[in-house]
């Protein structure tokens, strides 16, 4: 009986062990499926959701321009992008075509909020329009991650003609802003 005792108790901890064996390989898979260490490549903006986030940010501060009383204006009339979109027109572009016009659109928008923010003196709008600035940046890093290639404007900035026009008011702006997030930016996205 007592020959017994030890096979038994050998077959127990032989049991055990790979019961702990097998439980420390899943902890470790797990592990390795959540590890902070490294950084989540940006997803793919086709996933909505990351461009609905800019945009409800573009009108939060559209929404805080609109409550604004003093100290929220434009110095001067600023270029703007054109945001009204013929769509055979531009089905009719190539991807690089589309890709150019949306990176000067924002590059015209981050002039202009730039103006914005350096006129404004209410604090709460401030925020607002730094967010705003912020995006666009984020939207330039997305788009590169998506390798649509970024457009330099030309040295003398981008000039007005019909892919622009200008707007006086900081709320005509924030609109412009709003109206292409949702427009031409979606359309190449």
């Amino acid at each position: 009986m007592f020959a017994e005792a030890p096979l038994c108790v050998c077959v127990c901890v032989c049991v055990c062990v790979c019961v702990c064996v097998g439980l420390f390989t899943l902890l470790l898979m797990l592990l390795e499926w959540t590890r902070p260490g490294l950084p989540s490549p940006l997803r793919p903006i086709c996933d909505l959701r990351v461009l609905k986030h800019f945009i409800e940010e573009a009108r939060d501060a559209q929404a805080a321009m609109l409550t604004c009383k003093e100290g929220c204006g434009l110095p001067e009339p600023v270029t703007v992008p054109q945001t009204k979109v013929d769509f055979s027109i531009w089905e009719r572009k190539n991807a690089l075509e589309q890709a150019q016009e949306v990176q000067s659109g924002l590059w015209l928008l981050n002039q202009a909020i730039g103006s914005l923010r350096a006129s404004v003196t209410n604090t709460a709008l401030q925020s607002h329009i730094d967010n705003s600035l912020i995006n666009i940046f984020r939207i330039g890093k997305v788009l590169r991650s998506l390798d649509i290639q970024e457009c330099n404007p030309p040295a003398g900035g981008v000039s007005g003609g019909e892919e622009t026009w200008r707007v006086s008011s900081a709320s005509e702006l924030l609109q412009v802003h709003v109206n292409f997030l949702r427009g031409k930016l979606q359309l190449l996205l």
